[in-house]
């Protein structure tokens, strides 16, 4: 990792670091001496930033969790929990290893050893009335967390789950109609509660949003280390996609010029179309003027459409997907972008 990230600096030149993230995988595994010394190296080798944000997803099992501690030493101030469910049956359907009891605990801990915490629950899950979900929800909130990442349960192919479906054997999906209310339903009590929705599945009290992913959606650089890393990085001008090897054995025995691989330089209409595709999903929208940076044009008609039927809003050049027809925010792209 410490050569991965040399490199990276020796072909980037001098860079700020706004942020780091510990992400993918379960990175709560490691030793805390690893993530200190990845930590330690990045400011090393670049400008790490005093009040830079440094986060570590964590799953809430109790022999992760006693690591909590030794992370915060080690320089992590921001956790994110992958709790899931508030609910025992439901985690054991989503193959959790955790209980309700132990997620608890995990977030009183990292109360104790954090400035920052978020943690993620997913909706829409098999069974699930809305009134259950609106219990779970608020339970949720009363855990003190300022920060919430809540995604809709999908079925993605591929997955176990995607196999279940496809077979037929797995029941009790929501409908449309109810997973749309229960999104509606996530967005009032949320907001009711001062976590704003900033963007379609994250929700924060004001200045506690996750600035790590706000770069992403904002379309800003960022650095990919460590197997299967993807980054967008600015240089020389060009927008550059970059991608390391994927298995980790494969990347260990790579000298670590050859472990990350400039895979492209995206073009003007796929800047366009990752700007809009990224930037879309923000409450605050997306910049026209920086869109016309890329060479590429939107088409007006289409915009216009859009105003005027109420899926989009424009302030000054600012564009904006209104939060209660972010449900539908895949068919604005499309319209948008095709």
């Amino acid at each position: 990792m410490e050569a991965d990230i040399r490199f990276q600096a020796y072909r980037l030149g001098s860079r700020s670091v706004k942020s780091i993230f510990f992400g993918g995988g379960t990175p709560s595994l490691m030793e805390p001496k690893t993530v200190a010394a990845c930590i330690d190296t990045v400011a090393d080798v670049f400008h790490l930033e005093p009040n830079a944000e440094i986060t570590l997803e964590a799953n809430p099992t109790s022999v992760e969790a006693k690591k909590f501690r030794e992370f915060a030493s080690a320089g992590v101030n921001r956790v994110s929990i992958g709790v899931q469910a508030l609910n025992d049956t439901d985690l054991k359907r989503l193959g959790r290893l955790h209980s309700v009891s132990e997620a608890t605990q995990a977030i009183d801990l990292a109360r104790n050893h954090f400035d920052r915490m978020s943690f993620d629950l997913i909706y829409a899950r098999q069974n699930q009335t809305a009134t259950q979900w609106a219990d779970e929800l608020s339970l949720a909130i009363s855990l003190s967390a300022d920060h919430l990442s809540l995604y809709q349960l999908t079925i993605e192919a591929g997955t176990a789950f995607g196999r279940l479906h496809q077979e037929g054997k797995l029941r009790g999906l929501p409908s449309d109609a109810l997973s749309a209310d229960l999104y509606e339903l996530t967005q009032e009590t949320c907001s009711n509660a001062g976590l704003r929705g900033y963007e379609v599945s994250n929700h924060a009290r004001p200045g506690y949003e996750s600035r790590h992913n706000l770069i992403y959606w904002r379309y800003g650089d960022y650095l990919g280390v460590g197997p299967g890393a993807h980054g967008r990085l600015t240089v020389g001008g060009q927008r550059i996609a970059t991608e390391a090897t994927l298995m980790p054995s494969d990347w260990l025995n790579a000298a670590s010029e050859s472990a990350t691989k400039d895979i492209e330089t995206l073009s003007d209409e796929d800047q366009l179309t990752e700007f809009m595709l990224m930037g879309l999903r923000l409450s605050e929208g997306v910049d026209l003027k920086r869109a016309e940076n890329f060479g590429a044009s939107l088409p007006q008609n289409k915009i216009t459409e859009l105003i005027d039927s109420g899926h989009l809003i424009m302030r000054d050049k600012q564009i904006s997907v209104p939060q209660i027809k972010k449900i539908v925010l895949n068919h604005i792209l499309r319209d948008l972008l095709s």
